[in-house]
């Protein structure tokens, strides 16, 4: 494991515990790492009115975002769930293919450890910005 992806496998745990999920009690965390070297955390904030709630995989590109970055590489993600691997749900795959489809995708265990796996294995034959400019 590289020094940044230990870092960014660490800011998404460490972002999970922040997570504001009364309703659901299902923590998770994200940690985007940009293309200039930055790790932008985000977690999942519930709402009373469920369909206003928002994942953590979308807050934390939505930080990116407000911050100027526009370019990524990898993402990590973690919940509580101890046995097995829990990647982002459709709706975060499709924010997420919005900056591109060439991501690593870092599924995190909480004991810190990950399964590696790409955006685009986990959304194939996805929509894309591509699609609109063949219209």
């Amino acid at each position: 494991m590289t020094d940044k992806v230990k870092e960014l496998v660490l800011k998404c745990l460490q972002a999970r515990d922040m997570a504001y999920c009364p309703y659901s009690r299902f923590p998770v965390g994200a940690a985007v790492l940009t293309a200039e070297g930055a790790i932008i955390t985000g977690c999942n904030v519930e709402n009373a009115s469920f369909g206003l709630t928002v994942c953590a995989e979308r807050t934390a590109i939505q930080r990116a975002v407000a911050e100027g970055h526009r370019s990524f590489t990898a993402i990590a993600v973690t919940c509580d769930i101890k046995d097995s691997f829990v990647g982002p749900c459709g709706a975060c795959r499709q924010v997420l293919m919005e900056f591109g489809s060439d991501w690593m995708v870092y599924l995190t265990k909480p004991d810190g450890s990950y399964r590696e796996t790409s955006l685009s294995d986990l959304l194939p034959l996805a929509f894309s910005p591509a699609h609109l400019s063949k219209t």
